[in-house]
């Protein structure tokens, strides 16, 4: 069986659409690796519950996720398996999927089984759970972050591609933070929250766990969209306003470390990499973010939390986990008068906020000021837990979008992070950002030993060469592939052209020739770039037979360069193999 492993979601698509997998074999194989004594895990499903799923799979064409596996947070409901919240006795079926997981299913998407959390949501450490803790990804004896510990771990040890949790302060960044994946905290309401669990439901988002921020993209653009069944979802007033070549980004001008040297010194190493990369970094005074971050549990806000649990409390106090009784209990120490003083506080520490953020593009902090071990924190549970929100608890208060990025591995091994925080709806601006952060870092998967893909710069064009787009039988290890080396043509990078393309197998060709034509509706298909001595180039040129020629391409990155192109008419009769995003693909599926 092939090994699908810390699998981007675009390599299942390609071994799906090459016939090299079947989702019947490869998630059934997947479900009978997983370890049902895992901590990370609380409910995993059964084969005959997978193959149900399988069999209402429809096709990729249709279905953007099709055959995709995924891991979701256990305070979210999934039609017909128990939602427990880590806590045994609050447990229930659901009656109906949460609406993002109806349409993560509508998409092809199939769940594998549900994760383990900070009872109740109310943590960022994942040790809160009768499960049991959960233990970093990279060292057992430090935590994981939470509270979506097990949705976070999951993707870092490469178990699946993407999975869900939920962010109200900070548990879909931490967690990321400390396993080396991407945590995507949308704008709240662009995900619905219907059938998920309340922790504070003012302020609570769903959230993305991926590998890389292609992923969390991707799945985003499922699961997004106004929800009338959901009472805070928003339609987007309008498109981001994506950041200029050489952004500024505000930093906090003092930053606690708690003692933690590594974590620091990991934050002098990030800042100097952005600053060789162009971005531009303006200390800022924080203090008004660290005040409104202090009212999310040392004000009413924690009164919300008694709010969607209050009830269960009543009836099963010692039922619950001690620390997160403890910090719900104290919402007794609040009077509405509170609440409504505190709401006015935060609205004029937001209006600050807003005002220090429009003189940047977007604000850069440390996910997590330290990475405690688990033992640290059942030393000082609540003390240890709000250290690690120094830099998360007042996003949502404040209405801001946020992106948890890997930032490398520290001096000791464990994994670094950052996170990007924008106002509200400036999603689409920080996951571009995010990918060209990413694509400079040429990290790993997660805790597991592959390698991202990464870009390098462009390779400038030798001179007296000519740079040459190649797509089918001229490719590396085909038929043609002689016509180049021949020329002393050099190999300068594989990539993708614009998504402006398709790609058609002509018929009657020997060897066989894709035609590549440029169209409104098209894809991203993948070319290989080889630079050519001017004085070859006429007579390579010359061994091109119709209906091919050489003409302009353009690349995904806006490049031009010269390459294979085929009259339109060529096309009639010949398959479109556009979706298996490239030739070798095609013959790989012919020869399988």
């Amino acid at each position: 069986m092939t090994q699908t492993t810390a699998w981007t979601i675009s390599e299942w698509q390609r071994a799906y659409q090459s016939g090299a997998i079947t989702p019947t074999d490869a998630l059934l194989a997947l479900r009978a690796s997983l370890n049902p004594q895992d901590p990370a895990w609380i409910y995993i499903l059964s084969e005959s519950e997978i193959a149900q799923q399988i069999d209402n799979l429809r096709s990729p064409k249709e279905q953007p996720l099709y055959g995709i596996p995924f891991a979701l947070k256990d305070n979210i409901d999934a039609a017909g398996l128990p939602t427990t919240a880590a806590c045994p006795a609050f447990a229930y079926t659901a009656g109906a999927d949460a609406t993002l997981v109806a349409r993560l299913k509508a998409a092809g998407a199939v769940l594998l089984g549900k994760t383990n959390l900070d009872q109740f949501a109310t943590g960022l450490v994942g040790t809160r759970s009768p499960y049991g803790a959960v233990p970093n990804s990279f060292n057992p004896d430090y935590v994981s972050g939470g509270s979506s510990s097990g949705s976070a771990v999951t993707v870092a040890r490469g178990l699946v591609p993407f999975s869900i949790g939920t962010d109200t302060a900070g548990s879909g960044r931490v967690p990321a933070g400390f396993n080396n994946i991407v945590g995507l905290k949308p704008t709240k309401g662009r995900f619905s929250i219907h059938g998920v669990v309340p922790a504070c439901k003012s302020l609570d988002c769903t959230s993305v766990f991926a590998l890389n921020v292609e992923d969390a993209e991707t799945v985003a653009g499922v699961i997004e969209g106004f929800d009338p069944a959901d009472g805070y979802s928003r339609k987007q007033p309008h498109p981001a306003r994506l950041l200029p070549a050489q952004p500024r980004f505000g930093i906090p001008a003092e930053l606690p470390f708690f003692g933690d040297s590594e974590q620091e010194k990991a934050w002098r190493k990030t800042l100097s990499q952005l600053e060789q990369q162009g971005v531009e970094l303006v200390p800022m005074d924080f203090s008004d973010m660290q005040t409104l971050a202090q009212l999310l549990y040392g004000g009413p806000w924690v009164a919300e939390r008694h709010a969607a649990v209050g009830e269960f409390m009543h009836d099963h106090a010692d039922k619950m986990n001690p620390v997160v009784r403890g910090i719900i209990e104290q919402a007794k120490n609040f009077s509405a008068t509170d609440a409504y003083r505190a709401e006015y506080r935060r609205a004029e520490l937001v209006r600050s906020i807003q005002q220090a953020m429009a003189s940047v593009d977007a604000l850069l902090v440390p996910t997590a000021p330290r990475l405690p071990t688990i033992a640290e924190v059942e030393a000082d549970p609540v003390a240890v837990n709000s250290q690690l929100g120094t830099w998360t608890n007042f996003v949502n208060l404040a209405d801001c979008s946020a992106l948890a990025l890997p930032a490398g591995l520290r001096d000791d091994g464990l994994p670094f992070g950052i996170t990007l925080i924008a106002p509200a709806w400036q999603d689409a601006a920080l996951a571009e950002f995010g990918k060209k952060w990413q694509s400079s870092m040429c990290g790993s998967r997660g805790s597991t030993d592959q390698p991202l893909a990464c870009d390098t710069p462009a390779a400038p064009v030798p001179e007296g060469h000519v740079r040459l787009a190649v797509v089918g039988a001229h490719l590396s290890g085909m038929p043609l592939n002689t016509q180049l080396t021949e020329r002393s043509a050099r190999l300068v990078e594989a990539t993708h052209t614009s998504r402006d393309y398709r790609l058609f197998a002509l018929p009657n060709t020997t060897p066989p020739k894709p035609g590549l034509v440029r169209t409104d509706k098209g894809g991203e298909v993948i070319v290989e770039l080889w630079d050519m001595p001017v004085d070859q180039f006429g007579s390579f040129v010359a061994l091109i037979p119709a209906p091919l020629g050489i003409g302009t391409l353009t690349l995904k990155d806006g490049r031009e360069v010269k390459g294979f192109i085929c009259e339109g008419n060529a096309t009639d009769g010949a398959k479109d193999i556009t979706e298996l995003g490239g030739w070798r693909a095609y013959i790989e599926s012919l020869n399988a």
